[in-house]
């Protein structure tokens, strides 16, 4: 399946900034904290890749019990992070 090739521009600020435009934000999945990797190659195109910064990795996992402390229990009390 081909893929289709979408362009969008945004501004550089005085300041060196862009603005990722949402629809894009959106379609790549893009959060904050995520980061941006620039390359440029010897004919000047330029690429972007997306490097996802999340946090909290393991906050969809579910306690387990180790044995030493009731794990369920800690997360009641003390709530996740």
């Amino acid at each position: 399946m081909a893929t289709e090739e979408r362009s969008e521009e945004t501004t550089v600020s005085d300041r060196g900034m862009v603005t990722i435009p949402a629809d894009l934000r959106q379609r790549l999945d893009i959060e904050p904290g995520d980061k941006l990797r620039w390359t440029t190659d010897d004919s000047g195109a330029l690429s972007v890749e997306i490097v996802h910064q999340r946090e909290g990795v393991f906050d969809d996992f579910e306690p387990v019990d180790a044995g030493e402390t009731n794990a369920v229990e800690a997360e009641a009390e003390f709530g996740g992070e």
